[in-house]
C-alpha cells in the first residue's frame, strides 16, 4: 500500500520502520524542519528532559547511548531518534516542513487525498494514498487559557507563551515570569529559568503528587513504577493474574501500605510540609491522569525564594500596575509582575487535518476519541492512529501499535465486529473518564497501564512474551530490548 504517516515522533517513526518492513511505500509527513515531534528543536522548551531513564525509553532495536545521562536532555533524544532514522534508513521517506493541511477521504471511500504544504510554498496538489496513519501526536498542540485582560498585558510589553515555545533562556533573563501549571513541563521551566529571572511565580490552580527519581536520593524510581507490580498497585479496569486479584483483595491493605509509604518518603524529601505544598487526597492519586517525577531543584528553589508556588489559585485577569507595568491578578487578591507569562496548562487532542465530519466520526458525543486498542476507529475506514496511547513507555507502545496496524492490514488481526468494538471502547472510555476525573486526554491516556495495553495488542497479534520474562518484569524494570524479535515473528506469521 501507499501509505501517509503524518508526524515524525517516536510514534510516527516507528510506524515508518514497521510498515516499510512488511512491504508498505511508506511517506512521513511532518511540519518541523527535524524529526523528533515534542522532542524537536523547534519545540521543546528549555530544560526538557525525560520523565523515564534512558533505559526504558527507547526503542526495542536501538538501545539510547551508553554515555548518555540518566535521564536524557531533550537535545540528546532528538539526536537519538536521528540515529534511528539513519539506522532504517527513514530518510528517503520523510518529507520534513511540511503540514498536512487537508486529509480526504476519495469519494468511493477507498482511500485518501492528502494535500500539503512546504514551509514558504503555496499548497500543493492533493496526492493519493492508500492508507493514512495519524502520528501528530497527543501533546503537540498546546492549550493558553483565554486570558481576561491580555490584551493589556501585550500592550504593556507582556508576554504569554506555551511552555512548548520557551526555546531559550533569553527570553526569561532579567524578567518577573509567572508559569501557570503545576505538571511536569511548569516545574521544568520553573526550576530551569529561576536562576536567571528576576522573579518566578508558580501558578498552581491543583498541587500534583511528584514522584522522587530517585527515593530516599538512593532508589531509583525505575525500580517501584517501571515494573509489572509498580503498575500493579493500581486498578486496572479488568484485573489479570494471581498477583493483581491479590493486591487489589486480600492484599489491598499491603498495596496502600507501600503507596502510602512512598508518599510519606517523597512528602519528607521534598519538605512538602515546611513549604506548605503537600498535595490534597493521598499518594495513590498520582496516578489518575499522568505520573509526574518530580523536576532536580524544583522544591530546593522553593525553599531558598528563587520560586513562589501560588497553591490551589488561578488567574483572574492581567492589568497594569501604577507604573504601567503588566501584572497578573490572582483570584485570591494577590498580583504578581507578569514581564512574560509560560502556560503549562496541558494539550489539545485534535486532527485539524480532517473536516468536521470526519473527526465527528471519530468521537463520541463527549469528544472522546473512540479507538479499539487506541489504534483503529470505528466508522472512518483506511485510517489507524499511532501515539494515541500516551503511556510511560512511549517508544515501545509505538512500534507494538505499528505492529498491530500492520497486522491489520495484512487481515491478521481478528478484530471483533464493528457494534462489540463500539461497546468495548464505550466501556473503557467510560472508565478512562472517571478514574482520572475527566483528565484522560480525551481516551488518549492510558497512564499508568502500559503494559497492560502492551499485553492486550500482543495477545490480538499472538505474540506474547514468554511467561518467564513476563514473570521477570514483575520485580524489574522492563527492558524494551525483550520486544526485539516481535517484527520477525510476526512477519514469519503473516508470510
Amino acid at each position: 500500500m501507499k501509505i501517509a504517516v503524518v508526524g515524525a515522533g517516536f510514534a510516527g517513526l516507528a510506524s515508518a520502520k514497521v510498515l516499510r518492513e512488511f512491504g508498505h511505500d511508506v511517506t512521513v509527513l511532518d511540519k518541523a524542519p527535524d524529526v523528533g515531534g515534542v522532542w524537536s528543536a523547534s519545540r521543546r522548551y528549555s530544560g526538557l528532559t525525560t520523565q523515564n531513564n534512558k533505559g526504558s525509553y527507547a526503542f526495542s532495536d536501538l538501545p539510547m547511548p551508553k554515555d548518555y545521562p540518566e535521564w536524557p536532555s531533550g537535545e540528546q533524544v532528538q539526536a537519538y531518534l536521528e540515529r534511528y532514522v539513519d539506522l532504517h534508513d527513514l530518510r528517503g521517506s520523510l518529507r520534513l516542513s511540511t503540514e498536512v493541511v487537508r486529509a480526504e477521504l476519495t469519494p468511493a471511500e477507498d482511500g485518501w487525498s492528502v494535500t500539503a504544504r512546504r514551509t514558504g510554498e503555496p499548497v500543493g496538489e492533493p496526492e493519493r494514498f492508500d492508507h493514512v496513519v495519524v502520528a501528530n501526536g497527543i501533546f503537540s498542540d498546546p492549550v493558553i487559557p483565554r486570558f481576561e485582560g491580555l490584551a493589556q498585558l501585550l500592550r504593556a510589553g507582556g508576554k504569554v507563551v506555551a511552555s512548548s515555545q520557551l526555546t531559550s533562556l533569553e527570553d526569561a533573563r532579567g524578567k518577573h515570569v509567572v508559569v501557570v501549571g503545576y505538571g511536569k513541563s511548569a516545574c521544568d521551566v520553573a526550576a530551569e529559568i529561576a536562576p536567571v529571572a528576576a522573579s518566578t511565580q508558580v501558578v498552581a490552580r491543583h498541587l500534583l503528587w511528584k514522584l522522587p527519581k530517585r527515593l530516599g536520593n538512593a532508589l531509583n524510581y525505575k525500580y517501584l513504577l517501571l515494573t509489572r507490580m509498580g503498575e500493579g498497585l493500581f486498578r486496572y479496569e479488568t484485573l489479570s493474574g494471581g498477583v493483581e486479584k491479590f493486591l487489589h483483595g486480600p492484599g489491598d491493605g499491603v498495596r496502600r501500605s507501600m503507596l502510602a509509604s512512598v508518599g510519606a518518603v517523597s512528602v519528607k524529601q521534598f519538605r512538602l510540609k515546611e513549604l506548605g505544598l503537600v498535595p490534597r487526597g493521598e499518594f495513590a492519586d498520582i496516578a489518575r491522569s499522568t505520573v509526574s517525577l518530580a523536576t532536580d531543584s524544583f522544591f530546593e528553589q522553593v525553599s531558598e525564594g528563587r520560586i513562589d508556588v501560588h497553591r490551589e489559585s488561578e488567574i483572574e485577569r492581567f492589568a497594569v500596575d501604577d507604573d504601567g507595568a503588566p501584572v497578573a491578578v490572582l483570584d485570591d487578591g494577590t498580583t504578581v509582575r507578569a514581564d512574560l507569562v509560560v502556560c503549562g496548562t496541558g494539550f489539545h487532542q485534535r486532527v485539524p487535518f480532517l473536516d468536521d465530519d470526519l473527526q465527528a466520526r471519530l468521537l463520541d458525543d463527549r469528544g472522546n476519541f473512540q479507538l479499539y486498542r487506541q489504534v483503529l476507529p470505528q466508522d472512518v475506514p483506511h485510517l489507524t492512529f499511532a501515539g494515541y496511547n500516551s503511556s510511560l513507555f512511549s517508544p515501545l507502545s509505538a512500534e507494538v501499535a505499528a505492529l498491530w496496524t500492520a497486522a491489520h492490514l495484512a487481515g491478521a488481526v481478528d478484530v471483533p465486529p464493528v457494534e462489540e468494538r463500539r461497546e468495548l471502547v464505550a466501556s473503557r472510555v467510560d472508565w478512562m473518564e472517571k478514574r482520572t476525573e475527566g483528565k484522560h486526554a480525551r481516551g488518549t491516556n492510558v497512564i499508568p497501564f502500559s503494559l497492560h495495553q502492551i499485553d492486550e495488542m500482543l495477545t490480538d497479534l499472538d505474540l506474547q512474551l514468554p511467561a518467564a520474562t513476563r514473570a521477570g518484569q514483575w520485580l524489574l524494570p522492563v527492558d524494551p530490548k525483550a520486544y526485539r524479535h516481535l517484527p520477525g515473528r510476526l512477519r514469519e506469521r503473516i508470510g
